[in-house]
């Protein structure tokens, strides 16, 4: 009888050439005071720009270094229509209202998340980025079985990229001082909702997993 193949573990060691950095809707339109139309009433010093602006986004920022020093692919998903009009939206964004369309440079991540180089940005016209790219067939073309998820917002876009990554086969790892939500109480309750789906870990243990990788022959 042969012997089964047993389980991975969600925080087992990352493998070099297979493990994927994602940064989920870090665009300027949501991180920047005055851009967002539907929150023109939130100051600098609203809880979501402080966070990003202090911890969040600092955080990613340790996360890039590591990863494209390591060799780990990096991907970016934005929230972005594919027509200036809107009209490939999903009926959610459609009723929401949301429609950021391809000329608006607001919809892009501010210079110190941008993509460098071949790294691969997707937009999408839904909460979850493998409902409406071709993610997971990238993924697959690229030999990714670890993806390590951050971004915004933690209860929404974050969580059903965690939870579809992990439906897909995925080994997920979100990091947890990497994302954000308009509140710390909507944070911290959507990390415990799907943290079951995932590794929860933060970005200095992270970082510490991409520098290992790049020490790797």
């Amino acid at each position: 009888m042969t012997a089964k193949t047993p389980l991975p573990r969600r925080d087992e060691p990352f493998q070099k050439g297979a493990t994927a950095l994602l940064l989920v809707d870090m665009q300027r339109i949501w991180l920047e005071p005055g851009l967002d139309p539907d929150h023109a009433d939130r100051g600098p010093d609203h809880y979501i720009y402080k966070q990003t602006r202090e911890v969040t986004i600092p955080n990613q920022v340790r996360l890039l270094k590591a990863a494209r020093s390591a060799g780990v692919e990096v991907l970016h998903t934005i929230i972005q229509s594919l027509t200036e009009d809107g009209r490939d939206r999903s009926l959610d964004h459609k009723l929401t209202p949301i429609h950021i369309p391809p000329s608006m440079k607001e919809g892009l991540p501010p210079k110190e998340l941008a993509p460098v180089g071949d790294e691969i940005l997707l937009p999408k016209t839904s909460s979850g980025v493998f409902n409406s790219t071709n993610i997971d067939y990238l993924l697959k073309n690229l030999g990714i079985r670890y993806l390590v998820v951050c971004g915004m917002l933690t209860d929404q876009c974050v969580d059903m990229t965690v939870r579809d990554g992990a439906d897909r086969g995925y080994l997920v790892t979100c990091v947890s001082d990497a994302c954000a939500a308009p509140s710390q109480q909507r944070h911290d309750g959507a990390l415990k909702a799907f943290g079951g789906y995932c590794w929860v870990a933060d970005t200095a243990t992270v970082v510490g997993r991409f520098e290992a990788l790049g020490r790797e022959a």
